[in-house]
């Protein structure tokens, strides 16, 4: 399910937009909407339970709090493929108000399920799971609730006390009542993705946990429903959180194809070294030993760290709509806790969160240590 933001919206005014004339569709038009699968809207458990499962076929389950965009429909259609024609697809809609630090911020959440009903139908969705709160937590809030544990206190659990708990005891609720037989979810949202994992793992849902790459904007920006809430000014600010990963991405690819590089015509390697000086000429192989000499393949954590900071120390350094950092962190994708500066191969996840005006948003980019990307 797509976590919420803390920030309220922007209490900027707008110029009323001059009223439109009235057109009329056209039968094209007309038709082409008549054509857009409308899915079964289901309120309650027992409506939920009375949908019929598909025959030989799978269930697949995708998690929202409503206010759908492309990011949501890339896993709807993401969740389509993987059914194949003859399975189902159930998106479930509700904003859980456990995720939520205050309750205004519960208020303010966009609420669009018309909306959300023509997005999910046109992505693939065979039903919508919109139940309200009385349906999910028919005794108020719960009890008895799943714990995110030491995992789920760093990051995004450190700045949002109790965020992960309540994002737990949701998804294991509405994987109780959709019963799937594979659940989606975005990666932009990597220490949500994480801890659904492991607690899938250790709790043995019967239950395949997939993530879905991270859909961006045409200028880099994560798609996510905060981002409506940032003035033009902020949001070319908030570009700094997508132009940090990438600098850092491209910045440790730079320096383990340069280590690569530097292996082949190091001295001693004969043929090797003859064919790599005479590729790049005496010249260039000169410089490039200055360069090895700062590749080493344990300087590229904080090599990546230093890159995406340098970026994201700039927007904060801006006179108007600067970026507020929350934490830049290079973290083990199984446990989120902090990669050493020496550690010289495999997986990490670089993470950032930031607030610009009153919007927070996160972001985050996978790496692999010790592999030419």
């Amino acid at each position: 399910m797509t976590t919420t933001g803390n920030g309220p919206q922007d209490a900027a005014t707008t110029t009323p937009r001059a009223e439109a004339p009235e057109t009329t569709e056209s039968a094209d038009t007309r038709s082409a909407k008549a054509s857009t699968p409308t899915p079964a809207l289901l309120r309650t458990a027992a409506e939920l339970d009375a949908l019929p499962r598909p025959a030989g076929a799978e269930r697949i389950v995708v998690m929202t709090m409503g206010a759908l965009h492309e990011g949501h429909a890339t896993l709807v259609r993401a969740a389509r493929q993987a059914a194949g024609p003859h399975g189902q697809v159930v998106v479930t809609v509700f904003v859980n108000p456990l995720q939520f630090g205050e309750a205004a911020d519960l208020d303010r959440y966009p609420r669009t399920l018309d909306a959300d009903l023509a997005t999910a139908g046109a992505a693939g969705a065979d039903a919508v799971f919109a139940p309200g709160v009385d349906e999910v937590y028919p005794g108020g809030e719960p009890q008895v609730r799943i714990t995110a544990g030491p995992m789920g206190e760093r990051l995004e659990g450190a700045s949002r006390p109790g965020h992960f708990d309540g994002m737990l005891t949701v998804v294991a609720k509405l994987l109780h009542l959709t019963r799937p037989d594979e659940a989606l979810y975005g990666q932009k949202d990597a220490q949500q993705l994480a801890l659904i994992r492991r607690m899938v793992r250790d709790l043995n849902f019967p239950v395949r946990i997939t993530g879905v790459p991270t859909v961006r904007d045409a200028d880099g920006l994560a798609l996510s429903s905060r981002n409506r809430f940032l003035s033009p000014q902020e949001r070319h600010t908030a570009l700094a959180l997508s132009h940090a990963l990438f600098a850092a991405r491209d910045r440790l690819a730079a320096q383990q194809a340069l280590h690569e590089r530097a292996l082949a015509t190091a001295p001693g390697s004969g043929a090797d070294r003859a064919a790599g000086l005479n590729r790049l000429g005496e010249a260039r192989a000169a410089a490039d030993a200055q360069a090895v000499a700062l590749a080493r393949p344990n300087g590229a954590p904080a090599a990546v760290r230093a890159t995406a900071r340098a970026i994201l120390d700039e927007a904060a350094a801006r006179d108007r709509h600067p970026l507020v950092l929350d934490y830049l962190a290079l973290v083990d994708p199984a446990d989120f806790t902090e990669i050493p500066d020496d550690r010289e191969s495999g997986d990490a996840i670089l993470a950032v969160a930031a607030r610009v005006g009153e919007t927070r948003l996160i972001d985050n980019i996978p790496l692999t240590f010790g592999a030419l990307t």
